[in-house]
């Protein structure tokens, strides 16, 4: 485990120096900058906050300055925050977005795994092709469009949920049902498509031979090795969840790291911008050797593929 997580950690490096150039050169190349405003500043004055942050210096510079900034643990500070260093913004604001995003982890687990465990033993039947139409409806509604049915439905006409803020246990429901069942939908088609492969094993039909309970069948030999493919698709679930939450923090008013990710890019906020992309980049990178390490563990041949 270890040699391999260590293997895992040096071949991001390249990644992550490449998301960190190819992030800085496109926001140097767009349009506009930090301290363009409505309002424009008088020259001298402009002049002046530009060689404070550096911006005055040639691209090469500031690309070498940028870089000799990371290598220190220092993603700089925020152009639109004043006094407000990247990591703190992170600091605070991240917790949110992951609480969301584990929200909408379970949500997209209880929904879909059921789902799509029901579909695949009633395979064929009325069951099967109700369910399965509706795990297509789930895909077809991206949560952006999802999130506003909700809050008409569950808000506006019912009057249940509040339709904004993150204050009290049931802020939660609606963005975290938002998000959860589209990944749900992915999950339940995945895992109803690995558990019918599963179910044409010979060890399952031994296993139907010998007498054994039906639910120890289904439970401990299908529904085990079926959660293979599950799991490698958990990993890029967990880290969209969690970096893709920019809409729906906008949509119900959820304080976290999206709300100012989606802020600093119509700010030109470079520094802010740069460090939330390297940000995410290093956990999704997390996420997905963490499930690696899960599938080996269950399944040790896999260390060799």
């Amino acid at each position: 485990m270890l040699s391999i997580s260590l293997r895992r950690i040096v071949q991001a490096i390249p990644t992550l120096c490449f998301i960190a150039t190819a992030t800085f050169l496109l926001l140097r190349l767009a349009p506009g900058g930090p301290f363009d405003q409505e309002k424009a500043l008088a020259p001298e004055v402009k002049a002046q906050v530009e060689a404070f942050y550096g911006l005055d210096q040639p691209l090469w510079q500031q690309y070498l300055h940028y870089l000799g900034n990371l290598l220190q643990g220092e993603l700089g500070p925020s152009y639109k925050y004043a006094g407000w260093q990247v990591e703190r913004i992170i600091g605070q604001s991240f917790p949110v977005s992951l609480e969301l995003g584990c929200w909408a982890f379970l949500v997209a687990l209880a929904i879909g795994l059921p789902i799509g465990i029901a579909a695949a033993l009633k395979n064929g039947r009325i069951l099967d092709q109700l369910l399965m139409p509706t795990s297509a409806l789930g895909i077809c509604l991206p949560p952006f469009v999802l999130g506003p049915v909700l809050l008409l439905i569950f808000s506006s006409a019912c009057g249940w949920l509040n339709p904004l803020g993150w204050h009290s246990a049931s802020d939660r429901i609606l963005p975290a049902l938002t998000m959860g069942t589209f990944y749900a939908a992915f999950i339940a088609r995945l895992m109803r498509a690995s558990l019918l492969e599963v179910l044409q094993q010979n060890y399952i039909t031994s296993a139907r031979a010998k007498g054994l309970n039906p639910a120890r069948v289904i439970g401990l030999h299908a529904v085990r090795n079926a959660l293979h493919p599950v799991l490698a698709y958990l990993g890029p679930t967990l880290a969209g969840l969690i970096t893709g939450s920019f809409v729906i923090e906008s949509i119900f008013f959820v304080p976290g790291l999206g709300q100012f990710f989606v802020q600093a890019a119509f700010n030109r906020d470079y520094t802010l911008v740069m460090g939330t992309v390297l940000f995410y980049a290093v956990l999704i990178l997390c996420f997905n050797l963490l499930v690696d390490l899960i599938q080996i563990w269950l399944n040790p041949r896999s260390r060799d593929a």
